[in-house]
């Protein structure tokens, strides 16, 4: 993949922001910064092969990246040195760190089977390793409302919204999306694929205010 299509990749979350605010939008000066820190400075510029970022707000990372490059880096570190397709369904703690991967084997579903969920304590990494997941950001308007309590324990808050103004998209694997605080999001959603079976990682990481 070429210079010019990283950067199209990288600043695609916050361009769309300014028409519908699907996450938290970041000056130009920033994103621009981001963008050339994804090129130079992530995690998989320095060995981490096995996969590429599709939705990420990179600004929003890059900020999360410098407060705590640690459990970042750890989990880049396992991701690349694990046999993902050989690991078992279910709970696999990551090594020297107090991360979980949850293993999941699932198929995608129609958007209206789906709920929709936001946290404000954790980031939600998720790791397409087969086959293609279908995913959703919620539009930050009126049309968006949560409907029900946000439930501290549990870390999570759900929204009723507009499905026609979502943004559906579909990751294929090897690539994963980062949602943060400011992502409202729905995972395992219909794609136009024949196989809506897939394998994903996902791993719950602390959100640095």
């Amino acid at each position: 993949m070429n210079k010019k299509i990283l950067s199209l990749l990288f600043l695609l979350l916050p361009l769309t922001a300014a028409a519908q605010q699907f996450t938290a939008v970041y000056p130009r000066s920033e994103v621009k910064a981001a963008t050339k820190w994804a090129r130079h400075n992530a995690p998989w510029s320095k060995g981490f092969t096995k996969g590429s970022p599709g939705v990420v707000n990179m600004a929003e990372f890059r900020n999360q990246y410098a407060k705590d490059s640690t459990q970042w880096n750890a989990l880049f570190r396992w991701l690349q040195t694990t046999d993902l397709q050989a690991l078992p369904k279910g709970k696999h703690p990551i090594p020297g760190t107090s991360l979980t991967a949850s293993v999941q084997d699932d198929v995608n579903r129609p958007l209206a089977e789906r709920g929709s969920e936001s946290h404000r304590k954790k980031v939600d990494f998720q790791f397409v390793v087969s086959g293609t997941e279908g995913f959703a950001l919620l539009d930050h308007d009126a049309s968006t409302k949560p409907n029900c309590a946000y439930d501290e324990k549990k870390d999570v808050i759900h929204y009723d919204y507009d499905a026609s103004k979502a943004w559906v998209f579909a990751t294929k694997a090897p690539h994963f999306n980062i949602f943060f605080p400011g992502d409202w999001h729905v995972a395992k959603v219909l794609t136009k694929k024949k196989d809506q079976h897939f394998r994903v990682i996902v791993v719950k990481m602390k959100y640095m205010d």
